[in-house]
């Protein structure tokens, strides 16, 4: 591969695009991470991991691409599926929630400690109350992949292949076993696959896409857990082109950092979504 070539494919390749009055700016990312899962800041940085057989890594990278460095996460088992990622002031959680054929019976939280390079300190696990059908299925309501911490809890946003919806379960963020419910749900007619949270925006954010291969991104205004039917939805179709967009992190009221994986088609993506 010739310089130019390597230019092409590693450098900072931005460019953009626009439809219905959204901005899109994108460049590619390294390989290593080409099942980018979950999207989180650090120390300037962002957070990211792979999902399902992925390594039990969080690796960091810079708004140019490029990884900085790579946080091995111990004493947490496998990656069975993580599938988002989200932080406090104090711990990083991902969940190793995904669930595609609703078979899993090991549904988790990780608890990871900023403070003492990601130590793993405990695991909030899980299951839905609902849930008696164990066998392995294509269309069904019980995978989570998105996830956001709203002061002492943790909500998950279901991805429900059954349905269309994404239903909304809390949990608190102590280590234990718990059994969960549906507290709210909103039809999105698409499968959520990020989620993300700003407490001074009152902001949440998600993406997804259909059983066509539309992407799509979800702003949540007005979210507030005490009175979630004041909260307005809004949906906005991503201008992307054949892609599976896997998380979401928010920058301010209408710009947002979204990172799809690369489906085969090369190398996964950074974007900069703007409505």
């Amino acid at each position: 591969m010739n310089k130019t070539i390597r230019i092409l494919l590693f450098g900072l390749l931005l460019f953009s695009c626009s439809e219905e009055g959204t901005t899109i700016e994108r460049q590619f990312l390294p390989l290593k991470i080409n099942e980018t899962s979950g999207l989180e800041y650090y120390n300037n940085n962002f957070l990211t991991h792979n999902d399902s057989g992925g390594e039990t890594i969080l690796y960091e990278f810079n708004k140019e691409g490029n990884i900085v460095d790579e946080h091995f996460i111990e004493n947490c088992g496998e990656n069975n599926d993580w599938e988002d990622i989200t932080a406090d002031s104090k711990h990083i959680y991902i969940a190793n929630s995904g669930n595609n054929y609703g078979n899993r019976q090991n549904l988790a939280v990780l608890i990871l400690d900023k403070e003492s390079d990601f130590e793993c300190t405990g695991q909030i696990q899980f299951k839905y109350k609902n849930q008696v059908n164990f066998e392995n299925r294509n269309r069904h309501p019980y995978d989570s992949e998105g996830i956001i911490s709203v002061g002492d809890e943790l909500i998950l946003f279901s991805k429900d292949r059954e349905n269309l919806m994404t239903e909304l379960y809390s949990l608190p963020k102590i280590p234990g076993s718990y059994e969960i419910e549906s507290i709210y749900s909103y039809s999105v007619n698409s499968l959520i696959t990020g989620a993300d949270y700003n407490e001074k925006l009152k902001l949440v954010a998600l993406v997804g896409y259909d059983f066509n291969w539309n992407q799509y991104f979800y702003k949540i205004s007005n979210f507030d857990l005490s009175n979630m039917d004041q909260t307005v939805i809004e949906k906005f179709k991503i201008p992307i082109g054949k892609a599976q967009i896997e998380a979401v992190k928010i920058i301010d009221e209408s710009s947002f950092w979204i990172t799809s994986e690369d489906e085969g088609n090369g190398f996964p993506r950074l974007f900069k979504f703007k409505i």
